[in-house]
This record gives structure tokens, C-alpha cells and sequence, in this order.
């Protein structure tokens, strides 16, 4: 949402019908005419009002964040709308802007939060504006709407927020502040596509954690509010951030907003219909752009931990980033396999090192080199003790009998859990460590039952938690 929207009232009273001749938009006039007609003589702020209020009806909550003051693609470091003073950011206005949304949606239930501004930016960046101003901003937002959750952005494209180690945030309010981070490949240059992936997540999650991170140990919700990836698959640099951040957010639980759901634009940057390569939907918004991305982050779409449903014993799972599943046994004495996380054993993590599935004598053992690893009732010997190996925290290792260092790893064509030798761990930039990342994670809710109409088959992640307090399966009517 651009402040200028919420503050120029010849701007928001234009008719999407007049903003889009004006940009020369006939064709997508035409196709607005055919499947919304009743948008086109909307104004812009209705309109607006109308897709957020449709939202709620659907049963979608909303975040009204406030992206940028005069309209265009966001964002570069000299758009003179990164910080405040700059020549299109006028605190006072963008101030007045806040009050007006928060005003206008302050009986719509389904609008839960405002983000006070996306990624703050540029040569004019201060702390001590960002006190100023920012805790203004989530005074008058509150004043105007008590009921909306208040997010606040950091510093260098809302990726630092270490000067509130020194002085923490002042506002008359508790209870309803969220702090939000933006993490994309890109933020790090082409670091994961030139560097050894274990060494870059290593360092890259390490700073996200040193700049933004500390704020969950201090108590504050923290929203990853925006990451992505190119969709197409290509993209290298991309493909290993994105194994990294999963890792990362299932292992925190973080809560998460993705860019982006669009499959193209109306306009962008003067490219009419510009393709979007980061949107779940493709091109023409018929089906998704790559399938085997939703089953990746499925586990994200539910919380593992979070407040409010820690109503089971803390368990650990086995999650595997690059696919998306989880370690499990199909029998007994079978292989391990991945599969859903929602049929995953309850694991712990003993401080002997042992990773024992809950309630039994079982624990993960390596037998050799490129065998399948199995359950065992031995757990005292080296094959059977499980260490973090790599600078990201997810090569899973273990000592053979004959002394050799095994990793899990999976074999693509069964899914079965295997061992190999530790793969990429350092150095070299050629490999991909993927198949053997594995993180440990924390869980204090209970997989459940889903049932789902035939029709429906196919449609949910192989991965997918729901609520918890049920059963742990996933059946079809």
C-alpha cells in the first residue's frame, strides 16, 4: 500500500477504469470488464477495501503493510523512498497515512496487523530517526486501532536490528508488537552459488541471527514477512539459500510471509505483463509454477512449537529440507524412509548423542558405506552416536566400526536412509549437500488425522502438520 494512496484524495478517488487508461492498460481493462465488472468504476481506495474485505470472507487474514510512499516497483538504495526525510518519505505524512488505514479497516476483524514500513532503507538511515519515528508510527496506529498486531521493520532493507540490543523500543502498549526480517539469496550477493553452500548457511543464518534472530530469545515475535526464490529451478544461487532457510525457519518455527503468490503484472517497471519468476502461480495464474516447492515448505505451513498448543510431550523430528519429508519407519525392521512428517516417529536427542525414537529401546545406527542406516537396541557403540558435522548444523555424522565417518544421506530413487561419506562439507563451490541435510527438530504438537473428499487426493503436501490433539495419519473419504 503507498502512502500517497491513503493521503491524496485525488489520487484515491480515481476510478481503476481511469488509472488503468492512463497507463495505457486496455487489455487488462477487457479482462477486469469480464471477470470483475463491478471493479472498474470502483475507486482505488475501494477497490482496495473490496479485495481485503473479499479476503475476509474466504477466511484469509490480512496484513496491511504500508510498502512504499510514491508508487512504483520497490525498491533500490537511491528511490528517495527509503528513509525518513527523503524526498518522497515525509514522516508527517506517512504518519497521517498509518492513522487512515488503521482507521479505515478498525471494524474489518480479519485485518490482524500493520506493518509501519517495508524495508527501510538508504544514505539517510539513522537509529536515533528510527526511534523517533517508528515508535510515533506504532503509537498512532494503536491509538487508531487497539485491535491490529504492530510490526516494525529494521534498519538496511529490514535485515538489522542489533542497535535494539542496546536500547530496547518504548511504547505505552505490550502484548501486540512483532518484529519483521526480509532473508533472500540475493541479500547475500551470489555467495551461495560461489562459495561452499555448508560454509555460506553457516554464515549467512548466523548473521540473520546476530542482526535479527536474538529478538526470539528476548521474547519478541519475529515474522520473516518476506523471502522467496525463483520458482523456475534454475537458479542456483536461489536453490541453495532455499534448502538453508528452511532448515532455518523449521528449525525457529518462524512465522512467514512469501514473496509471492503473483504470476505476473499489469504493469512493472514499464514491461506490460511482466512475468513474475518468484510466484507460486504461473504466468497466466492457471496452476502453480513448481509443485515440488510447495511440498518443500510444507512443514512450515502449520507451527511445530508456537505459543498456545505445547499441549503434548516435546518430541523431536527428523526433517530432511531438501524434499520436504521427514524420517520414519514404514515396519519394524525395515529401512528408514522419508515420508510425510506428519506419520514421523517421535524422536530425542539424548545427551549421549543418540537419536532414539520415544517410548522404546530403538535408536538410529550406521551399518557401512552405502548401506541403508537402521534401528538398534546397541546404543552405546560409536555407529550409533549422531554429531552436527558442517558449518550449517545439518550434516547429521557418525564413526563406523572400522572408523570411518558416515553422513545420513537419502537414495533418490527409494527414499530409503543411507550412509555415505560426509559430502561438500568445506570448500569446494561445485557440490550440492542437499540429500544429506538433515535438521533435528523441535516439535510440541501432535500430527492429526486429516480427512479429505476423494476429489481432493494429491492436493495436500506429503508433509503437512495440522492441528494438534488428534490422530497422525492422513486419510481420504
Amino acid at each position: 500500500m503507498a502512502t500517497f494512496l491513503a493521503t491524496n484524495n485525488s489520487l484515491a478517488s480515481i476510478t481503476v477504469r481511469q488509472s488503468f487508461q492512463r497507463l495505457g492498460l486496455v487489455e487488462a481493462i477487457a479482462g477486469i470488464q469480464v471477470n470483475n465488472p463491478s471493479f472498474l468504476d470502483l475507486s482505488l481506495i475501494q477497490a482496495f477495501q473490496v479485495v481485503v474485505s473479499n479476503l475476509g470472507d474466504n477466511n484469509v487474514m490480512v496484513i496491511l503493510d504500508n510498502h512504499i510512499s510514491k508508487p512504483g516497483w520497490c525498491c533500490s538504495r537511491n528511490d528517495d523512498n527509503g528513509f525518513f526525510g527523503d524526498r518522497y518519505f515525509d514522516p508527517e505524512l506517512w504518519i497521517k497515512g498509518l492513522i487512515q488505514m488503521a482507521t479505515l479497516f478498525s471494524g474489518t476483524s480479519t485485518v490482524v496487523g500493520m506493518s509501519l514500513r517495508n524495508e527501510l532503507r538508504g544514505a539517510k538511515q539513522t537509529v536515533s530517526a528510527w526511534y523517533r519515528y517508528m515508535q510515533r508510527g506504532a503509537e498512532a496506529v494503536h491509538s487508531a486501532n487497539p485491535n491490529v498486531l504492530v510490526i516494525l521493520s529494521g534498519l538496511n532493507f529490514d535485515k538489522d536490528f542489533t542497535f535494539l540490543l542496546s536500547q530496547p523500543i518504548s511504547l505505552t502498549f505490550t502484548g501486540k508488537l512483532v518484529f519483521e526480517a526480509h532473508w533472500y539469496a540475493f541479500s547475500d550477493g551470489q555467495s551461495w552459488a560461489t562459495g561452499n553452500p555448508n560454509q555460506v548457511c553457516g554464515t549467512v543464518a548466523g548473521n540473520l541471527m546476530r542482526s535479527a534472530g536474538f529478538l526470539l530469545d528476548k521474547g519478541y515475535p519475529l515474522f520473516l514477512s518476506e523471502w522467496g526464490v525463483d520458482q523456475r529451478g534454475a537458479n542456483v544461487n536461489d536453490n541453495r539459500f532455499l534448502n538453508c532457510m528452511i532448515g532455518v525457519a523449521a528449525e525457529f518455527d518462524l512465522d512467514w510471509a512469501l514473496w509471492t503468490l503473483t504470476g505476473n503484472y499489469y504493469l512493472r517497471e514499464g514491461v506490460i505483463g511482466m512475468d513474475e519468476t518468484y510466484g507460486i502461480l504461473n504466468w497466466d495464474w492457471c496452476d502453480t509454477r513448481n509443485s515440488s516447492f510447495l511440498q518443500k515448505i510444507s512443514i512450515l505451513q502449520s507451527p511445530l512449537q508456537g505459543p498456545g498448543i505445547s499441549d503434548s510431550r516435546p518430541f523431536k523430528i527428523i526433517f530432511h529440507p531438501a524434499t520436504g519429508l521427514c524420517v520414519l519407519r514404514k515396519s519394524l525392521f525395515g529401512p528408514l524412509q522419508l515420508g510425510s512428517c506428519a506419520e514421523s516417529d517421535r524422536w530425542s536427542y539424548t545427551p549421549q548423542e543418540n537419536l532414539v525414537i520415544k517410548g522404546t529401546y530403538l535408536c538410529l545406527q550406521a551399518d557401512d558405506v552405502g548401506e541403508p542406516a537402521r534401528l538398534g537396541v546397541i546404543c552405546t557403540s560409536s555407529n550409533s552416536k549422531w554429531v552436527e558435522t558442517s558449518d550449517s548444523k545439518m550434516h547429521l555424522s557418525t564413526s563406523l566400526e572400522n572408523g570411518k565417518t558416515v553422513c545420513l544421506d537419502v537414495d533418490d530413487s527409494t527414499k530409503t536412509i543411507v550412509t555415505n561419506p560426509c559430502a561438500c562439507l568445506k570448500h569446494d563451490n561445485q557440490c550440492d549437500p542437499g540429500s544429506q541435510w538433515f535438521k533435528i527438530v523441535n516439535v510440541t504438537r501432535t500430527p492429526c488425522t486429516i480427512k479429505l473428499p476423494a476429489q481432493t487426493t494429491g492436493l495436500l503436501p506429503e508433509g503437512y502438520l495440522c492441528q494438534s490433539g488428534e490422530q497422525s495419519s492422513i486419510q481420504n473419504m
